[in-house]
């Protein structure tokens, strides 16, 4: 993914019985990239994703257009 060390971050509204995510913010400038993991399995896979997809997928959430499971 890179040499830079990611700094990773969970939401403060993750509390809800552990299924949770991970972000990366900080590699977003340098890299263009958000990487995100799995907040249960942190030594496990990284999924990459470009800062503006990212970006489009929050404004989803936010808005409530992306619906529930």
């Amino acid at each position: 993914m890179t040499t830079e060390t990611p700094h990773w971050h969970k939401s403060s509204y993750s509390d809800n019985g552990g299924n949770c995510v991970e972000v990366a913010a900080n590699l977003i400038g340098m890299h263009g990239t958000v990487p995100v993991r799995d907040s249960k399995n942190p030594g496990g896979p990284v999924l990459t994703v470009p800062a503006e997809a990212f970006a489009s997928f929050v404004i989803g959430v936010k808005s409530g257009h992306l619906g529930t499971v």
